[in-house]
Parts: structure tokens; sequence; C-alpha cells
């Protein structure tokens, strides 16, 4: 923190964006979820966070790994169920801030219906889910519409990169 205090003060004078900043990615933000609602329609919003927050989970070691990132950052690849981190109930209910009961409740039906798998490390959303969770080709050719937009408003705001925060 002391270290992002001190990059700020001495930061030649650059706007504060703050507030445009804000506006901009809550509108990704709500536009994202407002598609993801709309194509899985018959799932209930709440589970929808949850399975996307499992989804999340499963895929922060590629993310954090270059070359996995790049092995698995085609829209025609998928990362395969052995390479994924599992996460527990417990985690998915701090991370949500939602109490673990409403997770354990919710979590069990989505393993009925097929949407995760339980495995040693915990849940994971399986490759081959029949709803095609984390293989949805239309998401995610509309998530990089709106990824666009979004960097192209940043842009118009005079953010082109990190440093220009």
């Amino acid at each position: 923190m002391k270290q992002f205090q001190r990059d700020a003060a001495t930061k030649p004078s650059s706007p504060d964006l703050v507030r445009t900043i804000s506006r901009h990615t809550l509108a990704y933000m709500l536009c994202a979820i407002s598609e993801m609602f709309r194509f899985y329609s018959d799932f209930d919003p709440l589970d929808l966070l949850i399975i996307h927050a499992v989804l999340n989970a499963n895929v922060i070691n590629v993310m954090k790994d270059t070359e996995l990132d790049m092995e698995f950052g085609s829209l025609h690849t998928v990362e395969p169920d052995t390479i994924k981190q599992g996460v527990t109930r417990s985690a998915l209910s701090r991370f949500l801030g939602l109490p673990v009961e409403t997770i354990r409740r919710r979590v069990n039906r989505l393993i009925k219906i097929g949407v995760f798998a339980q495995r040693s490390g915990g849940l994971i959303v399986s490759e081959a889910n029949a709803f095609k969770f984390g293989n949805n080709h239309r998401l995610q050719t509309t998530n990089m519409v709106l990824v666009k937009n979004l960097l192209r408003n940043l842009s118009r705001a005079g953010i082109r990169g990190p440093d220009d925060l």
C-alpha cells in the first residue's frame, strides 16, 4: 500500500479518472452478466454466479502460467479437467460472501444435474458438462466485443495501459 501511495504521489499530474474507469468497468461487467443470464435463462442467477466462480477458480493456475494461458487461449481449445484446480465449498462461500449452507445446497443440486464434478481437490466444471459452461463460443465471442468496447472507452478517456492509472 505504501508503494502505491508513493507511486501516486510521485506520478506527474495525471487526471483523476477513478470514477470514469469505474463507470466503464461496471458497464462492461453488467453487459457481460446480462449476456450470461440471457443465454442461460433456465438457470437461477445465483447458480450462474456460483458456476462462473468455480470456472474462474478452475483456471487460475492456467491464467498465472504464460505457456498454459497461450496453449488454451483459443476459442477452439478447452482446458482439460486434469489441469483444472478444484475449489472447495468453503472457499466459494468466502469468495462470494454467501453462507456455506447456501453454497452447499446449490452445489449439490448442480452436481446432480451434471454441471459440477467433485474430485479430491474440490469442485470443477467438467469440460464434458452438457450445458457448455466454460466452452460457450457464443458467449466467448460476445465477451470479445464487450472487452473491445471497454478498451476503446478507456482509451478515449486517456487510459492506454496500467501506467496511465
